[in-house]
């Protein structure tokens, strides 16, 4: 009942191109006291690389600090010295606790670090926010019930 060499590579040939036509990895036959395990490596797909874009980089003439100063408009030279306040969080602003209540502030109001400005709703919890500054409100720059960012101007204040 044995097989000569050359019947037993003939039988293993059609054994791998039976693997290779049905896209198996891993063939194992076992017959009584005979075992044959065959394995084909996976193939590997090509590995895609995404690039993405680098931007140009930007080059500005050097001007004179005269010329820059000029440049400004009046906005923004009256906005020079102002601290600001900026939303600590992504929400909804709201000006006052409700919306028959008066404002937390107004332009003209003196606020301390401890003033209640507005209050910022995310995930529908109310946070205060706090001046964290002296000073006199000047701006108010955002309507109630307006979605605000992270990092977002609400206020601008003169410091005393």
């Amino acid at each position: 009942m044995s097989e000569n060499k050359e019947t037993k590579l003939q039988r293993v040939k059609e054994l791998v191109e039976l693997m290779k036509a049905n896209d198996l990895v891993e063939l194992e036959i076992a017959d009584g006291d005979s075992k044959i395990l065959l394995k084909r490596p996976q193939p590997v797909g090509p590995t895609i690389t995404q690039l993405s874009p680098v931007p140009a980089p930007v080059i500005t003439p050097a001007v004179p600090v005269e010329q820059t100063v000029q440049a400004q408009t009046p906005a923004e030279q009256q906005d020079v010295g102002l601290a600001e306040i900026k939303s600590p969080i992504v929400g909804t602003f709201y000006s006052a606790s409700s919306p028959d209540s008066q404002p937390y502030v107004d332009i003209g109001t003196r606020v301390s670090p401890d003033t209640v400005v507005c209050i910022v709703e995310a995930m529908k919890v109310m946070n205060e926010i706090k001046a964290e500054t002296s000073g006199t409100i000047v701006e108010v720059l955002c309507e109630t019930g307006e979605a605000v960012e992270y990092g977002q101007l609400l206020f601008k204040v003169k410091p005393d």
